[in-house]
């Protein structure tokens, strides 16, 4: 019998949140209490689709109200020990927009901050490499998403990115 196996299974989805600031594209990272950065993300409610998990988990950590599914990402697997009963985790990411900029930490779940940040930013500011994996994996969602002229919902929060640029 393996590992995964014998843990208790949980399931989560998240969110790698992006937005337009000018020519280039920033993605939200979340400080948790810790004092990791990683990506919004939290379980499924019964019967849950996981983009549906995703939106939702991203809208309760971070404040952000307009968000629209883009793409599924990646789907990550790790075990742990919570309690001393081992876990095993499986949490699936899509590449979420907003037009919005200013973000709400959730800090009664122990999220310390929220960071806008550009994605090279972010490749180093994240703390774990399974993390660093799926925002590698974001990039072409990103960049095809952004560079498109029907971008209507990030070229709609562009005036908005810029009057806040350089906070």
């Amino acid at each position: 019998m393996t590992r995964a196996a014998r843990a208790r299974r949980e399931t989560s989805a998240g969110g790698v949140v992006f937005r337009r600031d000018g020519d280039r594209a920033l993605v939200l990272l979340i400080r948790d209490a810790h004092r990791n950065w990683s990506f919004p993300k939290g379980h499924l409610e019964r019967d849950e689709r996981p983009e549906d998990a995703a939106v939702r988990e991203v809208r309760e950590e971070t404040g952000l109200a307009n968000l629209e599914v883009v793409a599924p990402i990646s789907t990550i697997e790790w075990t742990f020990r919570r309690r001393g009963v081992q876990v095993h985790k499986t949490c699936h990411f899509f590449a979420l927009t907003t037009p919005d900029v200013r973000t709400k930490p959730q800090r009664g779940e122990g999220i310390t901050a929220c960071r806008w940040v550009t994605l090279d930013q972010g490749e180093r500011m994240l703390t774990h490499d399974s993390a660093r994996g799926v925002l590698a994996a974001a990039r072409v969602p990103i960049a095809e998403f952004a560079a498109a002229p029907s971008a209507s919902s990030l070229a709609s929060g562009s005036s908005a990115a810029t009057a806040t640029s350089g906070s």
